[in-house]
């Protein structure tokens, strides 16, 4: 069996040799700046003059700073689990590199698009990032801006007005499932104290084909069968004790009795993991961007896009040296060839050996943690009733070509790259929408808007909003009626929610960020297939957020490298 010495705040080079992996002089707890030095492992709740008892929705702090990066996509060819294939990078590393903030700070990221296959424009967005009234720095082709053509550069700022943990990745394409996608650290307080903060954990699907070679037989047949999982971007491939085995196991080296900060994003296309360490306990204390009471459980189930920040005490030196670390695609939803050995491991001391642990007994299920009713808000929040209100229903088919495409309402969504509906509404705020039922115009301001969606099908699906937090009112098996029991105090509060399989999903939010916000499953195949609906909020005030020249220019841009490439979009392209 191969291993690699690997820090989870390092990153997977471009490259499957143990030897690549670069060293990085990478803080092992991360420290806010001196100002916020009552953030502490005994007093996490602290920060600055504010705690976890601020009500972040309404409050934050003003640092004054400026946090900037600069961020260039590549083409690599990689082999994460020792199979060579070609990919996108994000400064030459899969994942890319972590963005890390302070809660109050402003960050500048600077973007590049250096692919060189052809027909690549990309954009990135902040997964969760709130951008209050900075709309248009969302990241999504097609709504917020024009790709980014090759050879071009986008800058994005935003305000980091909430804390926790998050991702950015490209919104493009399937960019974002061939690489491009890094971290988000936001330091803030904590419903919970903890001794060390290990950084972003990403799980991943991983195929030996790219994505968008799959999507094909997505499009066609259905979804594919996945190769692999990473953890942290490597994993082997092949069964344990083969000499064809490849690729190296993330592993880690805890101290006893020490407690650690594990902050964890599922990052795949079409897999939804249940995450577990053997013999130890997870204490959960964010879901999403959302601090939330802390409840402790054996196996976390994590779907795509969410994120959850978990509490891990070192504390079973007397069990075993070692323990398997396992990310489980569940079959209920997910095909992958490899599911039963993606894996790291955790070890106690200086000496890494391969565990003889035993994993926890689950349910193989796609549920959501919110469905059991012990995601509660550390912040309470009661919902007004409703003052706008929609039921979508979901659905799968073929259309006219033989592809597979999926509907709300008998509608699949199709966006122009070149006609971002931005810039439709800068041009003109009562541009009409009533004929695309895929865009819903929201013109009332703090409005309580509730919108259901459910499904016959059998398939689960993570539905995520740009723009907003909301909250979950219900989920269920089976139909929506007007009796459903909505829970209105208090209810779990985020950004990315599973509409389970055969069943409904409640949410609610407030119209109170004018921009066109995205929502989405966060199925990369879906998204494509058109499963998605755009809000247009408040769309007499988005024009003075928008630079009408800045977005003109983009387009500008990529319409002569779309014409001069031949560009041929053929779905909806985010």
């Amino acid at each position: 069996m191969l291993y690699c010495s690997n820090t989870i705040l390092g990153l997977l080079a471009a490259s499957s040799l143990c030897s690549s992996v670069p060293s990085y002089s990478s803080p092992t707890s991360l420290q806010p700046r001196a100002s916020c030095s009552g953030n502490t492992a005994t007093t996490r709740s602290q920060w600055c003059d504010f705690s976890i008892d601020t009500d972040y929705t309404t409050d934050a702090p003003d640092t004054g700073v400026t946090r900037e990066y600069w961020l260039e996509l590549t083409d690599v060819t990689v082999a994460p689990d020792g199979v060579s294939r070609s990919a996108m990078a994000v400064n030459g590393s899969i994942p890319g590199p972590t963005l890390f903030a302070d809660w109050g700070d402003t960050v500048v990221v600077h973007v590049t698009n250096s692919l060189t296959t052809s027909q690549n424009g990309t954009s990135i967005h902040f997964h969760g990032i709130r951008q209050n009234y900075t709309n248009p720095n969302d990241g999504v082709s097609a709504i917020t801006q024009c790709p980014t053509a090759p050879g071009d550069s986008t800058t994005y700022t935003w305000k980091a007005v909430q804390y926790g943990s998050t991702w950015y990745h490209s919104h493009f394409a399937l960019q974002a499932w061939e690489g491009v996608f890094g971290g988000i650290v936001i330091n803030g307080p904590a419903t919970a104290d903890y001794d060390e903060d290990l950084g972003i954990m990403f799980l991943n699907d991983w195929s030996h084909q790219t994505a968008d070679e799959l999507y094909v037989e997505a499009e066609t047949s259905g979804p594919p069968t996945l190769d692999n999982g990473l953890i942290n971007g490597t994993n082997i491939f092949g069964s344990d004790g083969d000499a064809d085995q490849t690729g190296y196991r993330f592993n880690m080296s805890f101290t006893e009795e020490s407690s650690y900060r594990l902050r964890l994003v599922n990052g795949a296309i079409d897999s939804h993991f249940k995450f577990s360490i053997d013999n130890h306990t997870l204490t959960v204390i964010a879901s999403d961007l959302a601090p939330i009471e802390p409840y402790t459980t054996t196996v976390l189930d994590i779907g795509m896009g969410q994120r959850y920040d978990i509490i891990i005490t070192a504390d079973q030196a007397d069990t075993a040296d070692s323990f398997w670390l396992r990310a489980i695609p569940q079959s209920a939803c997910s095909d992958n060839s490899n599911a039963d050995n993606i894996r790291g491991i955790i070890y106690y001391g200086d000496t890494l050996s391969t565990p003889t642990t035993t994993g926890y007994t689950y349910t193989d299920s796609c549920a959501d943690e919110t469905q059991s009713q012990t995601v509660t808000p550390y912040i309470s929040q009661s919902v007004s009733s409703a003052q706008w209100n929609d039921l979508e229903a979901a659905t799968v088919g073929f259309n006219s070509a033989g592809l597979f495409k999926w509907y709300l309402n008998s509608t699949t969504m199709l966006v122009d790259w070149a006609d971002p509906t931005l810039l439709q509404v800068y041009n003109d705020s009562a541009t009409d929408f009533s004929s695309a039922e895929s865009v819903f115009a929201l013109d009332t301001a703090n409005q309580w808007i509730y919108f259901v969606i459910e499904t016959t099908l059998a398939v689960p699906h993570p539905i995520h909003l740009h723009g907003h937090d909301f909250y979950v009112l219900a989920q269920g098996s089976g139909t929506y009626s007007a009796s459903t029991t909505l829970q209105t105090t208090n209810p779990p509060r985020r950004d990315t929610a599973m509409l389970p399989a055969s069943g409904f999903l409640v949410l609610s939010f407030v119209t109170d960020n004018p921009g066109v916000w995205l929502m989405h499953c966060h199925i990369g195949w879906h998204t494509a297939e058109g499963f998605a609906v755009q809000f247009v909020e408040r769309a007499g005030e988005i024009a003075a957020l928008v630079d009408g020249s800045g977005l003109a220019d983009g387009c500008a841009a990529w319409e002569s490298f779309a014409d001069g490439e031949g560009v041929v979009q053929e779905d909806s392209g985010i």
